[in-house]
């Protein structure tokens, strides 16, 4: 018998790839970091002696969710100001309160705080943008997670650089510093058409193609963003950005609500990933993207939350069942986007848009391990009769029991093990006291 770290042994074993299977009584052998076989779970008991046993009678295992676009730090900005559209919300609130207060020891906790929660959620790969990648790269060690950090640019000056040469330069140092890290990684974050002028994003294109490192942006959030562009530069920024040659397949567009066919096209020529943020869209009152089309296309569509000030949380399971009701209720088509779509988009779609679909997105031997497990025999996923539709439509996030990184265990039977909790809270609650103090003596 081949000795290894962990076997673990669920009810079902959601592997994603293939498509729509549901494995029962099947076993996922983990050593090293690594899947090394996906086989029966009889059959496993007699191949491998495990220095492990993970028993999960009740429960779905499955891929660890990717959320492809997140503000970490901001879940300390969680309610602050809500129920407003996005220029209102971000100029006239969020910015001044980021002025402020954004610092690295904020961005620590923050990220610290939106840890637990996406743990506790079961996602297990963040792809980041804000300020201080160098206190969100700490943070996601720390913690175990695995994620991008994106090296933020703005043509402004905030608390992390003066000017756009100064972001680069920044950014820069923290890719060098990063280099070799096994789980976290850099990727430049261009803020949005309207925040960047030409020359940076030239010099980023020029540096991602130099590092071979990934671009994530804002890209068409709202109709308003269309329009300025259509002012300030005589084409619509998808234009714009196709002209700088900033479009490919190391390029993410966030939310993306405001597209042609000939766009949607387009995204799918170059290979364009578009991180669907579907909550976030609906409470910034910002449109609809229009996944079925993109889907219908050939464009590979994931999934993201945006930051806890916008959504407010960071919950992939509760996102990916908007994400397949919204496609619905957009298309006019009951089919579109079914379950085993959704989660695709939640898992593998996430991680090839981020480069990574051959070490993570899917349950498959070779892969890294990171998986979570669900506990379905709870009152709101019972009876099961369609595993794949109860984790979509069914699930709460408070059903994920155990977390697995790259074989290490982040959450076990619902108790974070790489972050103390009770502190993480007493941090962000005197946060809140700070930031609710400074809101009071503006108004």
């Amino acid at each position: 018998m081949q000795t290894i770290d962990l076997l673990v042994l669920p009810r079902w074993l959601v592997p994603v790839e293939p498509a729509g299977v549901v494995l029962e009584e099947h076993a996922l052998a983990v050593d090293g970091g690594r899947i090394v076989d996906v086989l029966p779970a009889a059959f496993a008991r007699q191949s491998f002696q495990a220095r492990e046993v993970l028993e999960l009678p009740d429960h779905a295992v499955l891929p660890g969710l990717v959320n492809i676009h997140t503000h970490a730090a901001m879940n300390l900005l969680r309610g602050l100001a809500d129920d407003l559209p996005l220029m209102d919300w971000l100029q006239n609130h969020i910015w001044p309160a980021e002025g402020a207060n954004v610092s690295y020891a904020f961005c620590a906790d923050g990220v610290r705080l939106a840890a637990a929660e996406m743990i506790r959620g079961g996602t297990t790969c963040f792809n980041d943008m804000y300020f201080f990648p160098d206190a969100t790269a700490a943070v996601a060690a720390e913690t175990g997670l695995r994620a991008n950090v994106g090296l933020v640019v703005f043509d402004f000056p905030t608390a992390w650089a003066q000017n756009w040469e100064d972001y680069i330069h920044r950014g820069l140092e923290v890719h060098d510093r990063l280099r070799g890290t096994p789980l976290v990684r850099a990727v430049f974050a261009p803020h949005a058409p309207y925040t960047v002028s030409d020359a940076p994003l030239k010099r980023v294109r020029e540096l991602a193609n130099e590092l071979g490192i990934g671009i994530h942006m804002h890209v068409h959030e709202t109709a308003a963003e269309i329009e300025g562009g259509l002012q300030s530069h005589g084409k619509r920024p998808w234009q714009r950005l196709r002209e700088l040659d900033l479009l490919g397949q190391d390029f993410i567009a966030v939310h993306m609500t405001q597209l042609g066919d000939a766009e949607i096209a387009e995204a799918a020529r170059l290979g364009v990933s578009v991180a669907h943020c579907p909550e976030s869209n609906l409470k910034l009152a910002s449109g609809f993207c229009p996944v079925a089309k993109l889907l219908a296309a050939g464009v590979n569509v994931a999934l993201g939350t945006d930051g806890a000030a916008s959504n407010n949380d960071l919950d992939m399971l509760g996102e990916l069942r908007t994400a397949a009701l919204l496609a619905k209720g957009v298309s006019g088509d009951a089919s579109a986007l079914p379950a085993h779509a959704a989660l695709h988009m939640a898992t593998l779609a996430g991680a090839r848009a981020l480069g990574l679909e051959d070490q993570i997105g899917s349950l498959e031997k070779g892969k890294a391990a990171d998986f979570i497990a669900v506990d379905l025999n709870r009152p709101a996923t019972q009876p099961v009769y369609h595993v794949l539709s109860q984790l979509v439509y069914a699930a709460g996030r408070d059903q994920v029991t155990d977390v697995y990184v790259a074989g290490r265990a982040l959450l076990r039977e619902g108790k974070l093990l790489t972050l103390n909790e009770a502190e993480t809270l007493a941090r962000a609650a005197e946060w809140r006291a700070k930031i609710a103090g400074g809101e009071k003596r503006e108004a």
